[in-house]
């Protein structure tokens, strides 16, 4: 093994906090006698070509720090190697850390246990979602969601005013004003075809997304297979009262909320974009495969 490891960072995750936060992790890194070399890109294709390189040149392990959306670009280079990641959860949303025990804005704590487990051999595999569609091939680790909550992250993204997480209350708001279900088409590990109406589909791999919605709250990262959180027609009055219990992962026991656990996911549906680790897919239909121990993780 080479006792390099690559520090992969997002300047821009967490309004800044990623860049900050390198310097403490790579100190706890050289601390444990590791060698450290930083691998910023000018852009997203950017950083991942040039992390590419560092895996096929050889490096000890990858560190990523910033948030999901830079974990999801480090699982891009590390999905079917022997490369080992490592997370410094310090952006916004840190749903894969939540979900598999990482430590969440602390990145000399999350340095230390990198460098700890890298040096005890304590390598934890982790399944990973396999996504094709009209968009592409790609990996998520955490959840791929659909329908309502899809349609505020599209509305949200093209807004310019207002900044940061007001941006998508407002779009929740205004999706809300012109809300309807979804009539999907799902299939589960090749079976006949579920039609139904739905508020939204989200396929989970871990059991949050958004900061801690836990929409697929039982969702066990290292298991197989997907939790499959389907919420049905709801009306808005029984929508607004669902969607706060997400955040406790209480929706689940509602009467509109099915779950389904299968290995390989197909959803399709007319007008609805996917994401997946909160970044956008491209449009349905997409088909999910759980890949079980895709990926290496520090732990």
């Amino acid at each position: 093994m080479s006792a390099e490891i690559t520090l992969f960072v997002n300047p821009t995750a967490g309004s800044g906090r990623a860049a900050h936060a390198a310097q403490p992790a790579a100190s706890a890194l050289r601390d444990a006698g590791l060698s450290v070399r930083t691998v910023v890109g000018t852009d997203a294709p950017d950083a991942l070509a040039r992390l590419r390189t560092a895996v096929r040149e050889g490096t000890g392990a990858v560190v990523a720090v910033g948030g999901d959306g830079m974990v999801s670009l480090a699982l891009q280079a590390l999905a079917g190697t022997l490369v080992p990641l490592g997370v410094v959860a310090v952006g916004t949303g840190n749903d894969f850390a939540r979900a598999t025990g990482l430590p969440v804005r602390d990145p000399a704590r999350a340095g230390r246990l990198a460098a700890e487990a890298l040096k005890g051999g304590r390598i934890r595999e982790i399944d990973l979602g396999r996504v094709e569609g009209a968009g592409g091939s790609s990996w998520y680790g955490t959840v791929l969601c659909s329908g309502f909550d899809s349609r505020v992250n599209d509305r949200g993204n093209r807004m310019r005013l207002p900044a940061g997480r007001f941006k998508y209350d407002l779009a929740m708001a205004l999706e809300l004003a012109a809300f309807r279900p979804f009539p999907y088409r799902i299939t589960l590990d090749g079976g006949p075809v579920i039609e139904t109406e739905a508020t939204l589909v989200a396929v989970g791999n871990g059991s949050s997304y958004g900061g801690g919605m836990r929409i697929c709250a039982d969702a066990v990262p290292d298991d197989g297979l997907f939790d499959v959180t389907v919420v049905g027609d709801c009306s808005r009055t029984t929508l607004l009262k669902v969607f706060p219990k997400v955040y406790k992962g209480t929706h689940m026991g509602h009467p509109k909320v099915t779950v389904h656990r299968a290995a390989k996911v197909t959803l399709e549906a007319a007008g609805i974009t996917a994401y997946a680790d909160g970044e956008p897919l491209g449009p349905l239909p997409v088909t999910a495969e759980c890949v079980p121990g895709a990926v290496r993780l520090l732990t």
